[in-house]
């Protein structure tokens, strides 16, 4: 199962996926394949820790204090297109 959230951001509005645990999306609005990779249907849930971290990473990171990607716990996925 997968979940998603919305947020505001500098670049406009995000959708970010996750698997419960790690993130394993993120889409900007209107993008060409926006949660295409997300097999199945995403379940709206806005208080996962994973998109708390997600959503603080780019604001520290636009605040100059360069953030590791390590940070982030990750799991994108993908597929052949």
């Amino acid at each position: 199962m997968y979940y998603s959230t919305n947020c505001s951001s500098s670049v406009g509005q995000i959708t970010l996926g996750s698997d419960g645990g790690k993130l394993a999306g993120l889409w900007m609005e209107e993008q060409k394949y926006f949660g295409g990779t997300v097999p199945g249907v995403m379940t709206q849930s806005d208080g996962l820790p994973v998109f708390a971290a997600s959503k603080e990473w780019p604001d520290r990171h636009f605040a100059g204090k360069k953030p590791a990607i390590s940070d982030l716990p990750l799991a994108p996925i993908s597929i052949n297109r």
